[in-house]
């Protein structure tokens, strides 16, 4: 995928790439964010697999994690 300019208006007309996958993401080797955790710790919970909750998940790990249990739970809809 090729990167596109921003344009004017980047608001109301968003670059193409702007949704990019965790593993590319620049910042996705940090821990996640706190968010992330209650999120994920609530996803863990409501899909049955509460020991799946990991404290030390990077961003980029807890997204894919969280896309994966918004799935399983009907979240993600």
């Amino acid at each position: 995928m090729t990167a596109t300019q921003p344009h004017e208006h980047p608001k109301a007309e968003p670059v193409s790439n702007a949704e990019k996958e965790p593993d590319n993401w620049t910042t996705g080797d940090e821990r996640m964010t706190g968010a992330q955790a209650s999120y994920l710790k609530t996803l863990c919970e409501e899909a049955g697999c509460p020991e799946r909750y990991d404290t030390e998940l990077t961003k980029a790990d807890a997204s894919k994690m969280i896309d994966e249990l918004q799935e399983t739970t009907g979240r993600g809809q």
